[in-house]
């Protein structure tokens, strides 16, 4: 039975205006999530995503090939019933930043982190009214209240969508920071998750590759880029 996948039973998808916004009709049966709640997403360019991804189904259903499915079901079935606690989870990240702990040695470590990682601050402080202080080690330095309150506004001011989109953001770099960064389009997604990454990359170079690291990092990096899209397609 864990082998188990539902058929595709449908010819045709197709993307309906609906009260709310839009959903996706499989040969005029509406898509429900996986809690049995209508799928109703907020725009049309993600509906048609979705629509594409079951229209790619050949005889059996696999999940893992619908990430947009995926995304627009966690938002609806799991963020938005628990948008605060999901909110306050991901706000919880800006006192203890990835940009902020900086290493104690190299040198040229500390120098590479304080060329990638203060450009982040610089732009957080001046974007988002939010001014964060990196420290030297691992121990934890609480950061200025005001700027935290700033920033938990801003995620608790999300929408379900967003807020689903933003989870990954912020957890897959490990930066509240640089979730903002990649949602406000400082820079390219991809210049971004090199940046989350600057510590691995580090050492990679001081010990070698590893084949198995590198594609779990590649599966990471792929998450990020999609859920940056996933974001964008929420308004």
């Amino acid at each position: 039975m864990s082998d188990w996948k539902p058929k595709r039973f449908w010819t045709h998808s197709a993307v309906v205006k609906v009260d709310g916004g839009h959903t996706v009709e499989l040969d005029g049966r509406r898509v429900k999530t996986p809690a049995k709640q209508a799928l109703i997403l907020p725009t049309e360019a993600m509906a048609m995503e979705i629509a594409a991804e079951w229209d790619a189904q050949e005889k059996e259903v696999d999940p893992a090939t619908m990430p947009y499915t995926r995304s627009a079901n966690a938002a609806i079935d799991k963020v938005r019933t628990q948008h605060s606690e999901v909110a306050a989870m991901l706000s919880d990240y800006g006192d203890s930043d990835l940009l902020c702990y900086r290493a104690t040695h190299p040198q040229a470590l500390q120098d590479r982190q304080a060329v990638e990682w203060d450009p982040a601050l610089d732009w957080a402080a001046e974007t988002l009214s939010a001014r964060l202080v990196p420290v030297s080690g691992v121990l934890h330095k609480p950061q200025s209240e005001d700027a935290l309150e700033r920033l938990r506004e801003r995620v608790h001011g999300m929408d379900a969508f967003q807020l689903a989109a933003f989870h990954d953001l912020v957890g897959l770099s490990g930066s509240l920071i640089l979730g903002f960064a990649a949602a406000l389009n400082w820079r390219e997604p991809d210049e971004i998750w090199r940046i989350s990454r600057l510590d691995e990359d580090w050492q990679i170079e001081q010990w070698g590759h590893d084949d198995e690291a590198h594609a779990a990092a590649e599966t990471k990096k792929a998450a990020f880029l999609h859920a940056k899209s996933f974001f964008d397609l929420s308004f």
